[in-house]
């Protein structure tokens, strides 16, 4: 299957519905840790901008990928919709993990998507901000993978 053939619903202009589960199926996505799985979300030729690293196409996202999960381990993430417009999103951000030594890390940040006529992303670029925390102010506590429906999101954690 070609680019061109691939459809990845819901697509845009986005209405606050379609938009809200374009957001959730991110964060699914995510959540399974599996940098193939999540890079087909992406067209081939992806523009990301990931702090300060610049991945672009689906295979440098694969391996960006795997690299961060491999440093971000028990890595739980929660995206919440900020804004949308025809195929533009914007989200906010938080997810937690450890590093090799234990230390428990909140990272916060922003995401401004563009996407292409068949739903697939082209473009990507996230600002992130680390917060140190110790695992006692942990908030996401699911077991690994898809965050549960009745799990607070994060304006009802106050995140």
């Amino acid at each position: 299957m070609t680019q061109a053939n691939q459809s990845r619903p819901p697509l845009p202009p986005f209405t606050r519905e379609t938009a809200m589960q374009k957001v959730r199926m991110a964060e699914d996505g995510w959540n399974s840790r599996d940098p193939i799985k999540v890079s087909l979300a992406y067209t081939i030729d992806s523009e990301w901008r990931n702090r300060a690293e610049f991945p672009r196409g689906r295979a440098q996202i694969v391996e960006f990928l795997c690299h961060k999960w491999e440093r971000e381990i028990e890595y739980r993430l929660i995206k919440e919709l900020w804004a949308y417009e025809a195929n533009r999103i914007a989200v906010r951000f938080a997810y937690e993990w450890k590093d090799q030594n234990n230390n428990w890390t909140r990272s916060y940040g922003n995401e401004n998507w563009e996407f292409d006529e068949h739903g697939l992303m082209q473009k990507r670029y996230a600002s992130i901000n680390d917060l140190a925390i110790s695992e006692s102010e942990r908030k996401f506590h699911w077991p690994q993978g898809r965050r549960p429906d009745d799990h607070p999101s994060l304006s009802e954690l106050g995140l």
